[in-house]
């Protein structure tokens, strides 16, 4: 991490460690009620309490820094030890590099040495142990599943305790992260634990968080709609918290709860790094789903404010800039069918396995212009781009997993179109569908099933274009403008003016009036001129 939070931390603590309600000396705001006994000494349980309310909400400075102060507090307090190794295991987003899993294994050595603890205690720094263990043989999913498996004694053998259940059942979710064939099977197993306790606990940070990571697909989402609008309440203290229902609001598409959990958490995220007391991933990640959100509402001109404002992230260096940079110019251009645009994206000085996006809007909007050598020439360095994110995958510990990746199918459907070869093109992109929705695909992205749909318009096959339009709707990605507006121009193209408005009204009373997307004007006069009232 590169930054600690400097104020002191503090909570309103019970004797012995019982139920709390955490909170940041700098801040009145709520981290949520947690219940986390623990044998350490009265001057270490407020440092413990908030160390554990910051790892609920993914604030791992934070709770890094508050388990230091505990173990200063309390040099015996071996669960102190534990939080500041699981402060450097950030289960859904990367993998420890080897320093931090030495130093990890090195404090939780030390936490198992001291003897110290409740039987609780010691099982959590098994568990940990379990992930940081030294064998070079073991993959990062090696470790994940050991790691999660530990943790199901743990739950089982205290199942009336929140924090093991959750904590447990993160652990899934995590492993379904790693382990694709089960990943539902695992994703629905968390669920399982945390539904009940969401009604038991309904304050508990790490309930409501690893719920909405648990439904964070598709199929799932609809299960964490209750959790996603309570989690901001909870945590509100937490720029991360303030987020994550957004997770859960574009799966659905409720584009407008997504936009107020992104703008309340880019500012308290900006506040936070000027303060010393954050980093600028969670600002950009946030900024990231509010641009995606403002596309889908209509609001073209919103989403390029966005974008214009990532060069202001408080913190942030040139290089991060850049490189967020180039992957949302990228998104954007392509999501509002700015052809010309994408075409023309300058290629930014950042590390090639991180150019993959610029090529890959480089060689679509080439291709829907018309210039298919710019587009093959745009492929090909793609392809030298896959590569070299593939390289750094493998480095990372990441899978890497056999065949072309969807972003590489989808510029190659495209030039294949742009080539006049219909039906590769059409191969390409249904195999770039197909893929996809066979894996845990993030939310903010442009679904290659919409794509496909696109290309059977630009085909001239709008009864093949409505289906695709219409299965992303229903299956993929609710409440798409681009999916919306297709099955409304494939509709009318394809005899059924009825359903045509049908479509386009339900578009234009979703984004309302602040819509500025041409689309918004085409529809409306297309109506007023051509479809029946």
């Amino acid at each position: 991490m590169n930054r600690v939070l400097r104020a002191a931390l503090c909570v309103a603590i019970a004797c012995g460690g019982s139920a709390v309600v955490a909170r940041a000396a700098t801040s009145p705001d709520q981290l949520g009620t947690v219940e986390f006994p623990n044998s350490c000494n009265a001057a270490a349980k407020p440092s413990i309490i908030s160390g554990v309310a910051f790892m609920h909400s993914f604030q791992y400075q934070q709770s890094e820094e508050a388990f230091v102060q505990a173990a200063k507090a309390d040099p015996k307090c071996a669960i102190a030890l534990w939080g500041e190794a699981m402060a450097r295991y950030h289960q859904l987003w990367d993998n420890p590099d080897a320093i931090a899993l030495t130093n990890g294994r090195d404090e939780l050595a030390e936490a198992q040495k001291l003897k110290t603890g409740t039987p609780l205690e010691r099982g959590y720094i098994d568990a940990a142990a379990a992930y940081f263990k030294k064998d070079p043989k073991l993959s990062y999913a090696d470790r994940t599943r050991a790691y999660s498996e530990a943790m199901a004694k743990v739950h089982t053998a205290n199942p009336d305790d929140v924090d093991a259940s959750t904590f447990y059942a993160l652990s899934l979710v995590s492993l379904a992260y790693k382990d694709e064939k089960n990943a539902s099977d695992l994703r629905k197993q968390a669920l399982a634990i945390l539904q009940p306790l969401f009604l038991s606990h309904p304050n508990h940070p790490g309930v409501a968080h690893y719920i909405i990571h648990a439904a964070d697909t598709p199929q799932l989402a609809s299960q964490g709609l209750d959790a996603a609008r309570a989690y901001a309440k909870i945590a509100p203290d937490s720029s991360h918290a303030l987020h994550m229902p957004s997770h859960i609001f574009v799966r659905l598409g409720l584009w407008q709860e997504s936009v107020d959990s992104n703008i309340a958490a880019s500012n308290a995220a900006a506040e936070a790094e000027k303060a010393h007391g954050g980093e600028d991933h969670y600002q950009f990640h946030a900024m990231d789903y509010l641009a995606y959100s403002y596309v889908q509402m209509g609001q073209a001109a919103k989403a390029d404010a966005v974008l214009a404002d990532l060069k202001n992230v408080p913190g942030a260096n040139a290089h991060h800039i850049a490189t967020r940079q180039s992957y949302l110019d990228a998104r954007n251009a392509l999501d509002l069918h700015r052809w010309k645009d994408a075409a023309a994206l300058p290629v930014l000085e950042i590390d090639q396995a991180d150019l993959a996006p610029t090529y890959w809007a480089k060689a679509i909007g080439s291709a829907r212009t018309g210039d298919a050598a710019s587009a093959k020439a745009n492929l090909d360095k793609l392809v030298v781009a896959v590569a070299a994110r593939n390289e750094r995958d493998k480095k990372d510990g990441n899978e890497v997993k056999d065949g072309k990746p969807v972003d590489q199918l989808e510029a190659e459907a495209w030039v294949a179109f742009a080539e006049k070869r219909g039906d590769d093109a059409v191969a390409s992109m249904r195999a770039a569908a197909e893929r996809q929705e066979s894996e845990d695909f993030e939310d903010v992205v442009i679904p290659a099933r919409e794509m496909l749909g696109d290309l059977f318009l630009e085909l001239n096959r709008p009864d093949l274009a409505v289906k695709e339009y219409l299965a992303t709707l229903k299956n993929v990605a609710p409440n798409r403008f681009d999916s919306q507006f297709g099955a409304a121009v494939a509709a009318n193209k394809n005899g059924d003016p009825g359903n045509a408005r049908d479509y386009a009204v339900a578009l234009q009373h979703r984004c309302g009036t602040d819509a500025d997307r041409p689309e918004i004007r085409q529809l409306s006069m297309t109506i007023d001129k051509r479809w029946p009232h």
